[in-house]
């Protein structure tokens, strides 16, 4: 059924900034959640920034809070992750996600998945 994949990820610097995309097979991305997870090598896949359908409300992490933003453009049936002011602990498999459940940004809400985007943030 519904299908995303990722894309814009890639090695920045410090500081630097990146914007992942999120793109879905048809137009009903406008009526699920979007989240963006991450996981790190030996870490578990954490919550970074979801946000409703009609994209009025969102939610996101503490520790990317003010350096990470969460849009989507159901016209496109697009979602986004703006990265600004990237730190090293950033580092990541980036992945997006759609839900129909009740809101949760957490990986277990969410049922459609993409491939996964590595960022890298080195110098």
């Amino acid at each position: 059924q519904l299908q995303l994949v990722e894309s814009g990820g890639g090695l920045v610097q410090p500081g630097g900034s990146l914007r992942l995309s999120c793109e879905a097979s048809d137009s009903s991305l406008g009526y699920y959640d979007i989240g963006w997870f991450r996981q790190a090598p030996g870490q578990e896949r954490e919550g970074v920034s979801c946000i409703r359908p009609n994209g009025a409300s969102t939610e996101t992490a503490d520790s990317v809070r003010g350096r990470f933003t969460i849009t989507r453009d159901n016209a496109k049936n697009m979602g986004y992750l703006q990265m600004n002011n990237l730190k090293p602990e950033d580092t990541a498999v980036y992945y997006c996600a759609a839900s129909m459940s009740p809101f949760m940004c957490l990986p277990r809400a969410f049922g459609t998945w993409g491939q996964g985007t590595q960022v890298t943030v080195s110098s």
